[in-house]
């Protein structure tokens, strides 16, 4: 394979940058920038073909089979001026053995050469973007290697199911055949379970990953654009005594104890005439069922929907100027945002805690198809007359599903997909 070489961290000036190098000829690359390559780790003058000292910079070297890559690396971390690291990328790019590496190409090796598997790349592509503490959590679980050891479990007992099943057929003839039907049962039925645990969490997980949206709604000049701003903590939303001034739905993502959330603020929900408002009521109620959950802030407690979701907060608008018995805020005083915060926290902190490792929606595809075989063998194992054949054909079936979630078989068509989301020094 081609040695490649790109920028490791981020554009612009810093205090160190780090340049990587990856393949066969990566010390000899290095070699011609510094003469001398460490062992390990030194400190070394970088000089360009024409003897110009480039920078001092220290090398780091990782030996074939110890590396990111997996192949042999030599990392250059240079002092972090654009013109520095300008200067040295232009030395590697004209030595002629060397090319500049492509978005994902160093992961794409380290999946290729067995030093990640394919959950552990997706868990690499989410922690680098990861902004809030629960997406950091959730990455790292991934990448440390959770989704890839809880896979090669359900795999091993599904292995040892069809080994089972596989040698009644190799010994049919025999005097004394073991009926192993209780044990595979059983196995399949472990797996099944928490499978199907794992498959029901993909959504929250993908959430996490991707913000949870709360949707404010409710009638026009109840104070949902005042709420947002209050929420925002700046004036992100118009607020007019006038009725009808948010035509459209505006977001403002914020983290909330460590969650992604995107608070929706909709047009005011009433009938009307006007063409363009009529359009922002249809698009307000179509974005407010898609949400996670939604606040219906309302000044008269008799008009709450008929139809609530199972974690809708129905809230008192303007509770400066209204009373009731349930929880009322107000935008303008800020009286109950405190509390309001704090139950919208609790609602998606319980369903956080339906996730478990698995965390997108190919996963739960492979997870999906897995079971559909476990069930079909499950159903020809409790028949009188079981095709012992065909229930091995339906485990093995499900033994390559799973193995699509950790990229064993079948996952070529998403590698291209995975890898475009990352940077060129990833």
């Amino acid at each position: 394979m081609d040695t490649i070489f790109a920028l490791a961290t981020g554009q612009g000036r810093a205090g160190v940058a780090v340049v990587r190098i990856s393949g066969t000829s990566a010390e000899q690359a290095a070699e011609r920038l510094c003469n001398d390559v460490p062992v390990s780790r030194g400190l070394r003058q970088l000089r360009d073909s024409a003897g110009e000292l480039l920078d001092e910079a220290l090398i780091l070297r990782f030996p074939e089979g110890r590396s990111f890559t997996g192949e042999p690396v030599v990392e250059l971390q240079l002092h972090g001026s654009p013109a520095v690291v300008s200067a040295v990328l232009r030395c590697l790019g004209d030595m002629f053995d060397l090319r500049h590496a492509e978005a994902g190409e160093f992961t794409r090796r380290a999946l290729e050469n067995g030093r990640l598997n394919l959950a552990e790349v997706e868990g690499l592509a989410d922690l680098i973007d990861a902004e809030t503490e629960s997406q950091r959590k959730q990455a790292v679980r991934v990448f440390s290697g959770a989704l890839g050891a809880l896979a090669d479990s359900w795999r091993d007992r599904l292995i040892r199911s069809a080994a089972l099943l596989e040698a009644t057929i190799d010994f049919a003839d025999e005097e004394v055949p073991v009926d192993v039907s209780p044990e595979v049962i059983e196995l399949l039925s472990q797996v099944r379970r928490e499978m199907t645990r794992e498959a029901d969490g993909v959504r929250v997980a993908e959430r996490v990953r991707d913000g949870f949206e709360v949707a404010i709604i409710g009638a026009p000049n109840v104070g949902k654009s005042t709420l947002l701003n209050r929420l925002a903590g700046r004036d992100v939303a118009i607020t007019s005594e006038i009725a009808g001034t948010t035509r459209d739905v505006i977001e403002v993502q914020m983290d909330l104890d460590g969650l992604p959330v995107t608070l929706l603020d909709t047009a005011g929900v009433r009938d009307t005439d006007d063409l363009v408002e009529g359009l922002g009521v249809a698009r307000a109620l179509e974005r407010a069922k898609h949400a996670d959950f939604r606040i219906h802030l309302l000044m008269d407690l008799a008009d709450r929907p008929d139809e609530l979701g199972p974690d809708d907060l129905i809230v008192q608008a303007k509770c400066d100027i209204c009373q009731s018995d349930i929880l009322g805020i107000s935008g303008k005083t800020g009286d109950g945002i405190d509390l309001l915060i704090e139950q919208v926290s609790q609602r998606l902190q319980e369903k956080v805690g339906q996730i478990g490792v698995a965390m997108r929606e190919r996963h739960r595809v492979a997870m999906m198809r897995a079971l559909t075989y476990m069930d079909d063998a499950m159903v020809a194992l409790a028949e009188p007359e079981c095709m012992t054949d065909l229930v091995a054909e339906d485990l093995r079936s499900a033994i390559r599903a799973v193995d699509s979630i950790v990229g064993r078989v079948d996952v070529e068509h998403v590698l291209d997909e995975i890898f475009s989301s990352f940077c060129i020094g990833k």
